[in-house]
């Protein structure tokens, strides 16, 4: 940290400039803590000092906690925050916060301390503790509502999101907000001038929080929370702590919230977000690439195909400001895709997302195009069309008589050789897999896969655009599946034997789906398409003879042809014009004559059983995309299945949550399930990395 306690500023040179500066992101880990707390008591024993303005340096005030010393004796090693926050607070001379670009987290309660803050408009301010199942524990849950009320205070500390500083405005919470960050600093030295002069040190601890109806509020704060969010305990003792600012004095209250803090951060909950944290983070890595390699320009783009997913892909890149040219075969399939982006735009506008201005802007970056040779100039181009391989093949043939020298071609397929593909080209180092999940606009895995000759700069390019669309990107090698689909064929194989043993579709997703999984397989199948998932399995039947699959979802196309929400009739019944998912006495008819033609026996199958041997079939695969190079890292896994399979952040992703549970007692019930008369031995064989981390755990 730049240390300037003793650097005056201002018309009468009395005030003391600290500027935070550790960079990044100005994170307040512990050495940053103890040159601030040293820099702001040499300012208060400073005689000439009549007061302290605290900045930060490069583009943010400060974007909190070093999460990384959570786990670590740092986090409370004296400075801690909250004495940190004691020493402004209760020093003898003012502190005025100046902030621009982000308080975030414990930087906004080490502002919150202060005795005054000015801001940009533009300034992001947020406590969002909460999306890592903690609470703010130096005092924001306190001084919070004291200083911008209870009702933003709540909404601020339970949702985490962010709000500017204009919209914040008025509010005790800032003294001033300002237009232009290169007056920041003259008006925050003006004011600690203007409160040294007056001996002005107004204390946030002192105040009492306005409230309307405050046991109404949290009423209804504490019901929205149990109805939509009910595994996520960090909210509901986010309203405690924040009840406690109305019911306890400040100490006491301090107190509480503290309590409440070291109870979350050591539930199973928040160790799993704060894993999702840190995993996003390390996903980005290539363990085999130098960091400095270089990336090619993307000042322009292309996507052949414009259905579902390509429209949803040029809408993607379209939102980051990129120029797209979209092809399709005929005007009247082009016009279609077109239709369907502005219908997006123009949602967003009505739910008032974007304005006309944005909307026009973004539309006017699209190209509609019915020839390729339009597509030589472009930086990149996706491919979007059917899923077939002599489909795709076409296309990258077509691709590579136009595209220029240095462009990248990548294909969206969801499980088909990319080295086959690659190979139909004479530019294979050319070639990578871009799989984007539907819809491609709003989803935010991008699986990027890397074929046997993909260049690393072309890789590199590949994560640093999906960084560019907001997308979490995560590196898959070539196989059938990749890492997401290839997990997920585990998953809805063993879900096809559970029918088979006694279960019926809607017991499964029920069981899973109060796991936290945010939609069960068959409800899954059918929002997907069954005959899709029915094409599937008929071609790895013929590719992998062995591979044993339950007959009944295969009957569900073949006897019922119930191929899922977009007909009406699937695992379930649809009404016409809603998603609801209505059990149908059909298919479990279907179930039970199954079982009565081939003598199976049904039996009651419990929901702990039903969770244990989905969640393990994806355990045991993903340990065999580990053990085969598939996957660089356990941590990669769980980040697709958190981001893209609707896997609960909570439990961290499959892999994360087998070691919570013991690898040992993962095992031993494979060893059960293996034993099931009715099972597929093969299927619980486990894999020789699960078995390594076993013992290792051991």
């Amino acid at each position: 940290m730049q240390e300037q306690a003793l650097k005056l500023e201002g018309r009468r040179a009395s005030i003391a400039v600290i500027r935070i500066d550790s960079p990044p992101v100005n994170s307040l880990g512990h050495a940053t803590r103890t040159a601030l707390a040293e820099s702001i008591q040499a300012a208060h024993a400073a005689k000439e000092v009549d007061a302290i303005v605290l900045i930060g340096a490069g583009k943010l005030f400060s974007a909190g906690a070093d999460i990384r010393e959570f786990d670590r004796p740092e986090v409370w090693k004296s400075p801690d925050l909250s004495e940190l926050i004691a020493l402004i607070e209760r020093g003898p001379k003012p502190v005025v916060a100046a902030i621009h670009g982000m308080a975030m987290g414990g930087g906004l309660e080490l502002a919150l301390g202060c005795h005054a803050r000015v801001a940009t408009h533009n300034a992001l301010l947020a406590l969002p503790e909460v999306k890592l199942g903690l609470l703010p524990g130096a005092g924001g849950t306190q001084r919070l509502p004291r200083l911008a009320g209870l009702t933003r205070a709540l909404d601020m500390i339970v949702s985490g999101e962010p709000q500017t500083a204009a919209e914040l405005q008025g509010t005790p919470l800032l003294d001033q907000v300002i237009e232009h960050e290169d007056v920041l600093l003259p008006a925050a030295v003006a004011l600690a001038e203007q409160m040294g002069e007056h001996g002005e040190r107004p204390m946030a601890s002192a105040r009492t929080v306005t409230a309307e109806n405050a046991d109404l509020q949290l009423a209804a704060a504490r019901e929205q929370v149990a109805r939509r969010t009910p595994r996520e305990p960090a909210k509901r003792r986010c309203i405690d702590a924040v009840e406690a600012s109305l019911l306890l004095p400040f100490e006491a209250a301090l107190e509480r919230e503290l309590a409440y803090f070291h109870e979350l951060s050591a539930s199973s909950e928040s160790r799993a977000l704060r894993h999702l944290f840190f995993a996003e983070r390390t996903a980005a890595s290539i363990s085999d690439i130098p960091k400095d390699t270089p990336v090619r320009p993307i000042h322009s783009a292309a996507v052949v195909g414009a259905g579902t997913m390509g429209a949803g892909i040029a809408q993607c890149l379209l939102d980051a400001g990129i120029p797209v040219k979209l092809l399709e075969a005929s005007r009247a399939a082009l016009d279609r895709g077109v239709a369907t982006i502005t219908r997006q735009y123009q949602r967003a506008r009505d739910k008032g997302r974007i304005d006309d201005a944005r909307m026009a802007a973004r539309l006017k970056l699209l190209t509609p195009v019915l020839d390729y040779a339009a597509l030589g100039d472009v930086d990149i181009v996706i491919e979007a069309v059917f899923e077939q391989f002599d489909v795709k093949s076409k296309v990258f043939q077509s691709l590579d008589a136009v595209m220029k020298p240095g462009a990248i071609l990548a294909t969206n397929t969801s499980m088909l050789d990319i080295n086959r593909l690659a190979a139909t080209t004479g530019r294979a180092g050319d070639v990578i897999g871009t799989h984007f999940f539907s819809p491609a606009h709003v989803m935010r895995l991008l699986e990027v896969v890397r074929g046997e000759q993909t260049r690393a700069d072309v890789l590199v390019t590949v994560m640093r655009l999906a960084k560019k669309l907001g997308k979490t990107a995560v590196v898959a090698r070539v196989c059938d599946g990749f890492i997401g689909n290839r997990m997920i064929e585990q998953y809805l194989r063993q879900a096809g034997f559970l029918l088979e043993e006694g279960a019926t579709p809607a017991q499964v997703d029920r069981a899973v789906e109060q796991f936290g999984l945010a939609m069960g397989p068959f409800r899954m199948s059918d929002m997907a398409g069954n005959d899709i998932g029915y094409d599937i399995r008929k071609r790895r039947s013929r590719e992998t003879p062995s591979l044993f699959y339950s007959r009944i979802p295969d009957l569900l196309i073949e006897t019922l042809n119930r191929k899922g929400q977009k007909v009406g009739r699937g695992w379930y019944d649809y009404q016409e014009g809603s998603y609801q998912a209505i059990p149908s006495a059909e298919v479990d008819d279907m179930i039970v004559q199954f079982r009565k033609a081939h003598n199976l026996q049904a039996r009651q199958i419990s929901d702990e059983e039903i969770v244990k041997r989905l969640v393990y079939a994806l355990v045991n695969e993903g340990y065999r995309i580990l053990d085969d190079g598939t996957a660089q890292r356990a941590s990669d896994i769980d980040v697709a299945y958190a981001t893209g399979y609707g896997f609960p952040d909570t439990r961290g992703g499959p892999m994360f949550y087998a070691d919570e549970v013991g690898l040992d007692k993962v095992l031993a019930d494979m060893a059960v399930f293996a034993r099931n008369p009715q099972a597929d031995p093969a299927f619980w064989v486990p894999a020789a990395g699960l078995l390594a981390r076993a013992e290792a755990q051991r």
